[in-house]
């Protein structure tokens, strides 16, 4: 069954789903208002603040897109150790030989990761369409869907909608989102690390909140800080030298001294599609999700959502039963992941008394039954669907 197939939206996950049903022999038109040159952005040494950890399944994912080749050539940082712990206590640490893997993933720039997948546009069916104006609306009919733009209307037997958690194309099918905004915002600090090339990422909860180094290629490496939007953003907006003593005061030792780059502040939102699809048209990515960014899985989560549609495509050829297959086997996933970061969210930013003696006694407990903490771990790093 070879379809006409809209992809809206032209990030990492959108890109990705466009290579990956283009070598399943569909045609593609990708509707993206800010298409990118691929080959500048892998050749700028501009850094980008926006990072991704992907995981083993993704890597995997992006090999058979034939992106990872180019990925590989440019600027990423691969780490075999993560670590998570309670404030000033004894960390509890993975590795990668405890599942016998080579390593756990990699930290990654977004643009270079989108920048990668777009490398392989060329090499498939893929028309990039953008000056569209605005999607004004969606026409259904029982074999085809028109995307009614202000220039122009195109029509495709299947449209995918990977435009973001903000998706314009998801309030126009009258989709709708269950979720909240959290009470913390997140900023991410770029830093430039006097240190050699760091393995390892790790996560310290709190008493205000989660704090996250990720290393990025060296001498770059990002830093995370969960706290009230209000004081991160008055340390964003101050001087870099106030700012990095306020890092120093509530991090722990960093591996080097460091030169703060550039810092970012976004709030933290949970969301959820109350479905994934209406007609012939189905939501992918942040689109359909969007997660508590705590442990980095929402673009692996979307990988998964690429992985799954292909996989949904080839068994069935009525598209009703391929959305509905798409939809059983991603949305209980995917809303088990965002449940399990929200608990660890509440409970390790929690201080009362019975949750900090619970979370102590379940890391000091994980440390001891290695193959439970290899089933963690295993689940982590996208071993399992």
């Amino acid at each position: 069954m070879s379809l006409s197939i809209s992809i809206i939206g032209g990030g990492m996950v959108g890109a990705a789903a466009a290579v990956a049903l283009a070598k399943q022999g569909h045609t593609i038109k990708l509707i993206e208002n800010n298409p990118i040159d691929a080959a500048n952005v892998l050749s700028s040494e501009h850094i980008d603040i926006r990072v991704s950890a992907l995981n083993l399944f993704s890597e995997n994912l992006l090999a058979e897109l034939g992106a990872w080749q180019h990925i590989a050539q440019s600027r990423s940082a691969e780490y075999k150790r993560l670590s998570v712990q309670d404030y000033q206590k004894s960390p509890l640490i993975f590795n990668n030989a405890e599942i016998g893997e080579s390593h756990l993933g990699h930290i990654i720039e977004n643009s270079m990761i989108q920048a990668c997948i777009w490398q392989e546009f060329s090499h498939h069916t893929i028309t990039v369409l953008s000056d569209l104006g605005k999607l004004e609306g969606i026409l259904h009919s029982s074999d085809k869907t028109s995307l009614c733009y202000e220039s122009q209307t195109i029509e495709a037997d299947l449209v995918i909608v990977a435009d973001g958690a903000r998706s314009h194309t998801r309030e126009l099918l009258g989709i709708g989102t269950t979720g909240w905004q959290y009470q913390q915002a997140c900023m991410g600090v770029l830093i430039k690390l006097d240190a050699e090339q760091q393995d390892i990422t790790w996560q310290e909860f709190q008493p205000t909140g989660p704090v996250a180094f990720l290393p990025m290629q060296a001498p770059y490496a990002n830093l995370i800080w969960y706290n009230h939007e209000d004081t991160l953003r008055k340390l964003a907006d101050g001087t870099k030298s106030n700012l990095k003593d306020a890092i120093l005061a509530n991090y722990p030792s960093l591996p080097g001294d460091f030169e703060i780059i550039k810092t970012a502040v976004f709030p933290l939102t949970r969301q959820h599609a109350n479905q994934y699809s209406k007609g012939h048209c189905v939501l992918v990515g942040d689109a359909a999700h969007a997660i508590n960014p705590l442990a980095g899985q929402g673009v692996n989560l979307g990988f998964k959502d690429v992985a799954q549609l292909v996989k949904s495509l080839s068994k069935e050829t009525c598209l009703t039963k391929v959305l509905k297959d798409y939809e059983q086997k991603r949305r209980i996933p995917n809303l088990a992941m965002m449940s399990m970061m929200d608990a660890c969210y509440f409970a390790f930013s929690n201080e009362l008394t019975p949750l900090k003696l619970l979370r102590q006694s379940a890391i000091a407990g994980l440390s001891k039954l290695g193959p439970v903490k290899s089933q963690m771990l295993k689940y982590a790093v996208g071993h399992y669907l």
